[in-house]
């Protein structure tokens, strides 16, 4: 069985270059192969990867559902073919997008087998890391609906800590088994406030540490570099590994 780590967080919490970070640790201590699933509509992980993605499993959808121009090929080993093509292979980890989502409640053929084929292709790796958009729709077929850790990334506002809640709940409302859920508060300078920490209590979120501002992140994020080769001496990758000793320990 794999080991299914989901992230979570509303749009500006640095969701995303959290998952990045979570992914570079994963292959430095070992925890690999990773198949990395960027379910965000607005799908940017490659970017913060530094990887071209060409295809999306919702392109390999649609062709199936117009017959995808293909003879002599049934639907199920073109769905087959496609999501194998849709896949961006790396050292150590392989990297899929989801792409545009077909709506909640939509259970057609070609989305049931989509699943079919993620359920088969996650049996290759011992780790998959999802990076989910606010709505987490895709966490709710992708397969066994039971994640072993969800991440939740906030910025240090007590809004923020509200949204991380609602993501929380909305897990449980699409049905998803959660084995562990951590809240990560990212982007944080001189602490978190008296009414941020006490919101963190008051919500019964566990707050499994804080990432400090870094203005080498910043310098990477303006340039468009991928902040997956952040620097070691980098203060965010230094706070986050110390967050991932204590969770993966």
């Amino acid at each position: 069985m794999s080991f299914l780590i989901a992230m979570a967080g509303k749009g500006g919490t640095g969701k995303t270059t959290v998952a990045g970070m979570l992914l570079r640790y994963l292959l430095e201590h070992g925890k690999k192969p990773v198949l990395a699933v960027d379910a965000d509509a607005n799908s940017n992980l490659n970017e913060v990867l530094g990887l071209e993605v060409d295809s999306s499993v919702g392109a390999a959808r649609e062709e199936m559902k117009k017959g995808g121009g293909m003879v002599d090929m049934t639907k199920d080993q073109l769905v087959e073919m496609r999501i194998n093509q849709c896949l961006v292979e790396a050292d150590g980890f392989d990297l899929i997008a989801m792409g545009q989502p077909e709506g909640p409640g939509c259970y057609c053929a070609a989305n049931n087998l989509v699943a079919h084929f993620m359920d088969v292709l996650a049996k290759n790796y011992p780790y998959i890391l999802m990076d989910n958009e606010a709505g987490m729709e895709h966490m709710s077929r992708l397969t066994t609906n039971k994640v072993d850790l969800l991440v939740l990334v906030s910025d240090p506002s007590w809004r923020g800590i509200q949204a991380a809640r609602r993501l929380k709940d909305l897990a449980q409302a699409l049905k998803v088994v959660v084995g562990r859920a951590v809240l990560i508060v990212n982007r944080v300078t001189n602490g978190l406030s008296p009414k941020t920490t006490e919101e963190i209590a008051t919500q019964g979120l566990e707050l499994a540490g804080l990432i400090p501002e870094d203005s080498q992140l910043a310098e990477f994020d303006s340039e468009g570099r991928p902040t997956f080769t952040l620097p070691a001496d980098s203060l965010a990758l230094k706070g986050a590994y110390a967050i991932f000793d204590r969770l993966f320990t």
